[in-house]
């Protein structure tokens, strides 16, 4: 038999995740190209235009603040890239199963704590309850049906009154109607409640959580969403 290689599987390159995510934002905007290049063009030019203005004028200076603008222009076409492709990817998973989870894990950052496993799941619906802790209380997110969520949503909510009286509760549905919060906006929209918990209340209180929290992980459902197919790949 064979021996397996000890050594470190090779990441892809710098240009080649650029790549990757170039052409996973196109796939949402084709008129992508077209934007990047406006972009290196009107910096460039802006860079032309002002080493004319600045006297005295000389070639070498035009130049350089050519080169200086195509850097600016360089550095706004990459943080337009970075900005479209978190779009792409949340037009891309949106009203797939699995999103809301996707989301609060890659999303939220250090001071909330979150999973993309759902807390609560009707296994034949797919309606599914996540479960994010923070600064601002315990939110709890609905993914499906709202005329279906009650059960789950009401489930959740006596759980964490039963072990953590007194935080506050937050329930935020997700979808397009009224009173429901986007994919592309459940981040900021958790990330905007007022801070309500300390440090020390909130480590109690996710711990207290976590004790009655009871594993949905051997319930035929999706697993979250898979971040190769539907995560923006981001260049490092």
């Amino acid at each position: 038999m064979a021996s397996r290689s000890s050594a470190p599987e090779k990441r892809p390159g710098f240009f080649s995740q650029l790549r990757s995510l170039f052409t996973f934002t196109k796939d949402q905007y084709p008129w992508l190209p077209w934007v990047l290049i406006g972009i290196l063009v009107l910096g460039a030019g802006l860079g032309v235009l002002i080493g004319f203005l600045i006297p005295p004028i000389a070639i070498w200076s035009v130049i350089l603040w050519a080169v200086t603008g195509l850097m600016f222009g360089l550095l706004g076409a990459m943080i337009t890239l970075t900005r479209l492709s978190t779009r792409a990817m949340y037009k891309k998973i949106d009203g797939m199963p699995g999103a809301s989870g996707h989301v609060l894990s890659t999303s939220l950052g250090r001071k909330w704590v979150a999973s993309d496993m759902p807390v609560g799941i009707n296994p034949k619906t797919q309606d599914a309850v996540y479960r994010a802790i923070g600064r601002g209380g315990v939110v709890i997110v609905a993914e499906g049906s709202r005329g279906r969520m009650t059960r789950l949503v009401n489930d959740e909510r006596l759980k964490v009154q039963r072990v953590a009286a007194g935080v506050p509760v937050e329930v935020i549905y997700v979808g397009h109607g009224d009173d429901e919060v986007p994919i592309g906006k459940l981040a900021s929209t958790i990330k905007a409640l007022p801070k309500k918990l300390d440090r020390g209340t909130l480590a109690a209180v996710v711990k207290r959580v976590d004790s009655v929290s009871q594993s949905v992980t051997s319930l035929p459902i999706p697993k979250g969403i898979d971040p190769m197919k539907a995560r923006a790949p981001r260049p490092r």
